[in-house]
């Protein structure tokens, strides 16, 4: 409960004051008889009347309390909390050749750094709709745009790499730019994003990534690209089976290489921005960087009503004071 004229509850100090003195007074003024022994006045027993002489003064001074009480307008406050959410539309598009497996990232190669820090972006969003496109030689979409994020989560846990897979090994960008588009064209979300990831350069597919990007662009699609891995001679690991079918580990030379005018232009021409994920726990940074910028729109309106609660209070003070008057004037009255 609360109060629309609070500064009023000060008078309750006054009335207590004008009380107190009130009554000091009446002491002073009170008739007395002076006696030579009060032995025999000890056995009287006061009556009734005489024990409630003062309850027309404390009854007048309770109604004047419950008065200002009301002159304070206590009130109760309902507010009502209406929440306007837009969200936002997103298709995280991961590059999964073999080349992902190359161990230049935390926690163990580029695949597993990828897979961790998008696992830990969908845990911080809440009402936006998330879906998964890999890609290779050629695409696939593992969950379209959802809110099920306990099902994005367990998707992104099983992906493997394109051999591992058993699907063409390449990097087919055109490919997977257009399908990622694709995802998003029946989007009715005001803001609509491909977070595109790759560590090379694209040489498969039968959409080149000049038309992904014009398609992209058509449906107002802002795309961020992320680099992965540094460039240069590098080694990749191969896995193979020894004479007893064992799994064994060795690796051969390899030539990383990261389109990064490509993936420029991709962000540039769409609203986005490039990242560069070269070293260790840089793709924690540039998640962050996006989360950041891509936030879901929350509109609140704060509806208030108040119940005014002061009659009950002027009523108990209006019987209080009556009753005082009545008394005071009646059985209660004082002779002078």
């Amino acid at each position: 409960m609360t109060f629309h004229n609070p500064e009023a509850m000060w008078l309750v100090v006054l009335i207590g004051v004008v009380t107190a003195v009130a009554l000091f007074y009446r002491r002073k003024k009170t008739p007395t008889l002076q006696f030579s022994s009060v032995e025999l006045l000890k056995s009287v027993t006061p009556t009734l009347r005489s024990r409630l002489l003062n309850l027309p003064s404390v009854l007048k001074a309770l109604a004047l309390i419950l008065a200002v009480i009301a002159l304070a307008r206590p009130q109760e406050m309902n507010t009502r909390i209406k929440k306007n959410i837009e969200g936002i539309d997103i298709v995280i598009c991961l590059d999964i050749s073999d080349s992902m497996l190359i161990e230049d990232m935390k926690p163990l190669n580029r695949l597993e750094a990828a897979k961790e820090t998008i696992k830990s972006f969908i845990e911080g969003r809440t009402s936006d709709r998330i879906g998964l496109v890999i890609f290779a030689g050629e695409s696939f979409t593992v969950v379209p745009p959802t809110l099920d994020y306990q099902l994005i989560l367990q998707r992104a846990d099983e992906i493997t790499t394109a051999r591992e897979a058993h699907i063409k090994d390449g990097t087919a960008l055109g490919v997977a730019l257009a399908n990622a588009a694709g995802r998003l064209k029946d989007s009715q979300a005001k803001s609509r994003v491909v977070i595109f990831m790759t560590d090379g350069e694209n040489n498969s597919g039968t959409i080149d990534p000049e038309t992904g990007l014009e398609i992209a662009k058509g449906y107002g699609i802002k795309i961020y690209s992320i680099g992965i891995g540094k460039d240069g001679t590098t080694r990749i690991p191969i896995y193979l089976r020894d004479a007893f079918g064992q799994k064994i580990k060795t690796y051969q030379p390899f030539e990383s290489t990261v389109n990064e005018d490509l993936l420029s232009r991709m962000a540039k021409d769409t609203g986005g921005k490039y990242y560069r994920a070269s070293k260790e726990n840089s793709l924690v940074g540039v998640f962050k960087d996006i989360d950041a910028m891509e936030k879901t729109k929350i509109d609140i309106n704060k509806f208030t009503n108040y119940t005014e609660k002061f009659p009950p209070y002027l009523m108990a003070a209006i019987i209080l004071y009556l009753a005082a008057l009545i008394l005071g004037r009646s059985w209660l009255r004082r002779a002078p």
